[in-house]
């Protein structure tokens, strides 16, 4: 079972790497310069997280970045940061292997698709959806949708989910579709979901431009139209905004007979 053990401070050169633990995307070389930075002013403030396999045997699980960052300093400045503060973590290699994925996705900029590979290695790992979805802090309803959608996911989906162009519901969509489509078809109705967000996008018509309502005037000139204030001021919403809202258009159509058809103007 996953526990903290306890803190300790130990040797930099006690903390190894895990060939099955390491750090699921490439270390950002910004990011490192910048901790190795605050670190050599401020000092290491968060605890390194490392797992004894057995007693004495401790291996890097978080703070990958930071633990780079400190190899630096200690390059350029002999001495520094012998030891570090390490908070020691037990447990089976599954649960060590999950807690890595998600000190990875747990930051304040993560994106959902940061959470796609621990979820699924955890449900690979027999993890049960209530089990994940405890350990993540998460509702089970997000956890199911991302063990439904992620795994199949198309790439190009996933890439524009990743950068933000695309929001979880869209991409969503997209991958309910696919898996909904006739086999064989699945490609295809992607790329038509694809091609839908590349296209531009069709302004909506007006209700009543200025010069259709002008002219619709001008031929009813000779028409007495009883109207309030309020008739008015809707009529004047009506002509300036692209949209309005159903209760305006009907006080229009009710105080001026004739003036609204039934398709709206481009």
């Amino acid at each position: 079972m996953l526990r903290t053990k306890r803190f300790e401070y130990v040797s930099f050169d006690a903390v190894h790497l895990h060939p099955a633990v390491a750090n699921h995307r490439p270390l950002n070389e910004a990011k490192v310069a910048h901790y190795a930075e605050d670190i050599r002013r401020n000092g290491l403030l968060e605890p390194l997280v490392v797992w004894e396999r057995n007693p004495g045997e401790l291996f890097l699980v978080g703070g990958f970045h930071r633990h780079q960052a400190i190899r630096r300093i200690r390059a350029q400045n002999p001495g520094y940061f012998d030891r570090v503060d390490v908070r020691v973590v037990a447990g089976e290699l599954d649960e060590i292997q999950a807690l890595n994925l998600k000190l990875n996705a747990d930051r304040l900029d993560a994106r959902i698709t940061d959470y796609f590979d621990a979820i699924i290695f955890m449900a690979n790992a027999n993890w049960e959806p209530r089990r994940i979805a405890q350990f993540l802090d998460k509702s089970e309803g997000w956890i199911a949708d991302i063990l439904r959608y992620a795994p199949g996911m198309d790439s190009r989906v996933r890439r524009l989910l990743e950068n933000g162009e695309i929001s979880w519901a869209r991409a969503k969509a997209i991958c309910k579709a696919a898996l909904t489509a006739k086999p064989g078809e699945e490609r295809a109705v992607v790329d038509a979901a694809l091609a839908a967000l590349q296209a531009p996008a069709k302004k909506a018509p007006r209700p009543l431009t200025y010069r259709t309502a002008a002219h619709r005037l001008q031929a009813a000139k000779e028409k007495t139209f009883t109207v309030s204030g309020q008739d008015l001021a809707a009529l004047l919403e009506l002509v300036r905004s692209r949209k309005a809202d159903e209760k305006t258009v009907a006080r229009v159509r009710a105080a001026f007979p004739g003036l609204l058809n039934s398709e709206p103007d481009a």
